[in-house]
């Protein structure tokens, strides 16, 4: 007698050895990353010029809303594994996440509350409250999705594509970059609502895998019953078991404990990652403001998309290239060496900045300190002057080249000055004033123009008859040095941190896929997304409490925990066993008198080719 209760996975169409439904999940990541690197490209400006905020506040609320991007995983993948399957998921999560774009666009339209006119809102707390909900709604969005995306792709697959489950990987993460380096050479368009309507082109060539559960919930009762039932037997008269876990044999399923050990020995492996983290996402900050003390053209905007392209460049290279050389040396490059070798080159990432940061400072001037106080003199006569600023320090300043005679009758009015002396180098790689200028006297008026280095700072000097040689007696004095040390020198550190990068983030995608149990992928994405999470909070208490008197100091600072963090990782990693998650499932279900898991799979496929000679839709049945 046959019952419908089961159904293999159904035959998909393929293209170059791809499942087809993989392209349109690969396009849907593409316009995901595209709308979401394009937002927070300006996100800080937005916070800075628009809500006016200082540096410190926008900082901290950027960096809060990237923190909780990379938490709200968790959030998602106990959806997508407990209730709405992964495609549900996506589907569902990803409509907050176009609420919560239009929202932060309706945030920035300063004419709703600007009832004068004058380009100022008048109310900033609305347009405050409406940025603040629009962020909450996208990282609800973006990382609820984020572990489902890749875990869906990877469910696609059928046991023959292996080398393509591999590749689909890489190519996955190039989409991410690909999407970024656009997002940040065009202006971007809020492509979420194109994301959603590709994802659902491709509906009806997916597999979908139903969820089993509120896995979670179930996982986290069973760790908890476990850790009370071995408080209760601590004696010394229990006899001990193999793992602790065992300890929950009295009341849970024995295939449920057997996957929550699988997923605990790879959350174990997790303790060290975000220390990686913490390093790479620096350079949307440190390296940044490292590179505004640089001189450069071109090369700002070469240096702001250089980390996608060299991605786009190395994942192909890496994939095609270097790895399956290495496996023809007979050399045993695991996934779990890879991410070693990717911290250590994010390490002499963080050395080659110190490096770049020891040349900038020698071109620095020197500020005066709180104790200090700096005294600037100009002799504007053409003879020299001896200056005494004390009984026993005098001062002699040679003349500067330059007479000016004034008097109580002659003004003269500059458009733009500073409105305070320099005390620091000019914030973004700017200079302290305008390079356009027009000097006005009531009717008479003149304009000149000149050109600055970055980080340059300039006094200038305008004798009252200015107006008789057409602004050519401007004289300049320059207080503060172009900047002088090239941005090109940031590229080595780019490039480490970039192949550092693929080693790590790319493997590590690919073993957390490969080692989770096929009812707690996303759990596991999620797991691994949370450590970016945690590394980008790293960043934060650094900061705040380490406050090295020297930015070189820090560079190494960090590069030296690394390399003591990848240390600790590689001991750990030479102790981890690899696994085949669906073998030890099927062999804890052979022990429990169960049919393992590839019979039952071989008795469906016996049916279902029975089932397709009579019937040319092919109902799947297996027989019991």
């Amino acid at each position: 007698m046959y019952y419908n209760i089961a159904l293999l996975p159904k035959k998909t169409a393929e293209c170059c050895g791809y499942p087809i439904s993989i392209f349109f999940i690969v396009v849907n990541e593409f316009c995901e990353r595209f709308s979401y690197y394009g937002m927070r490209a300006v996100l800080v400006l937005y916070f800075r010029y628009f809500l006016l905020w200082d540096d410190d506040l926008a900082t901290s609320i950027y960096h809060a809303f990237v923190a909780l991007c990379y938490l709200t995983p968790i959030l998602g993948a106990i959806i997508a594994d407990s209730w709405l399957g992964k495609f549900k998921t996506i589907i569902y999560l990803s409509i907050v996440y176009a609420i919560g774009q239009v929202t932060m666009a309706i945030s920035t339209i300063h004419d709703i509350t600007d009832a004068n006119r004058d380009g100022t809102p008048d109310n900033f707390t609305f347009h405050i409250a409406l940025s603040m909900l629009g962020l909450i709604l996208i990282a609800l969005g973006t990382g609820g999705i984020k572990p489902c995306v890749a875990a869906f792709g990877g469910d696609q697959f059928q046991e023959h594509q292996s080398r393509q489950l591999n590749t689909f990987f890489s190519v996955f993460y190039l989409c991410i970059n690909a999407g970024s380096l656009l997002s940040t050479l065009i202006t971007p368009l809020k492509s979420v609502a194109s994301t959603l309507m590709v994802f659902i082109a491709g509906s009806g060539m997916y597999v979908k895998t139903d969820p089993e559960g509120n896995i979670m919930w179930s996982v986290c009762k069973c760790i908890g019953f476990a850790i009370k039932n071995r408080f209760r037997h601590r004696s010394s008269s229990y006899p001990k078991r193999e793992h602790w876990m065992d300890w929950a044999n009295e009341k849970y399923d024995k295939l449920l404990i057997a996957q929550i050990k699988m997923v605990l020995k790879v959350l174990f492996l997790y303790i060290p990652l975000p220390m990686f983290w913490t390093l790479f996402d620096q350079k949307g900050s440190r390296w940044t403001l490292q590179a505004t003390t640089m001189s450069g053209d071109f090369v700002s905007i070469l240096i702001s998309t250089v980390n996608p392209i060299l991605i786009l460049t190395l994942v192909p290279i890496m994939d095609r290239l270097i790895f399956p050389l290495i496996q023809k040396c007979g050399l045993n490059f695991s996934p779990l060496k890879r991410m070693t070798v990717g911290m250590l080159f994010a390490a002499m990432a963080f050395v080659s900045a110190a490096l770049v940061q020891i040349e900038i400072d020698k071109t620095l001037p020197n500020f005066p300190s709180s104790s200090e106080s700096q005294l600037k003199v100009v002799n504007t006569y053409s003879t020299t002057l001896n200056v005494t600023i004390s009984p026993n320090e005098h001062l002699l300043i040679e003349s500067f080249g330059v007479q000016l005679h004034t008097s109580k009758h002659t003004y003269s009015t500059i458009s733009c000055m500073p409105k305070e002396d320099v005390k620091s180098k000019p914030r973004e790689g700017k200079n302290a004033i305008r390079r356009d200028f027009v000097l006005r006297h009531g009717e008479q008026w003149c304009e000149f123009s000149r050109k600055f280095g970055f980080g340059a700072s300039y006094t200038f000097l305008i004798p009252s008859t200015v107006f008789s040689d057409d602004c050519e007696s401007i004289t300049e004095v320059e207080d503060m040095k172009p900047n002088s040390v090239h941005m090109a020198l940031q590229i080595p550190q780019y490039f480490l941190i970039t192949t550092g990068e693929v080693m790590f983030s790319v493997t590590g995608l690919q073993f957390s896929y490969s080692q989770a149990p096929k009812n707690m992928k996303s759990v596991l994405q999620a797991g691994w997304l949370c450590t970016n999470a945690v590394g980008n909070i790293i960043v934060l208490i650094v900061a705040e409490l380490g406050k090295l008197p020297k930015q070189w100091a820090e560079y190494l600072l960090f590069a030296s925990l690394l390399v003591a963090v990848s240390i600790i990782f590689s001991i750990m990693a030479y102790f981890y066993t690899y696994i085949d998650p669906a073998e030890i499932e099927a062999q804890v279900r052979k022990e429990q008198g169960l049919e393992p898991e590839e019979m039952e799979k071989e008795t469906l496929e016996m049916e279902e080719k029975d089932e397709d000679q009579k019937n040319e839709q092919g109902v799947k049945q297996t027989k019991i």
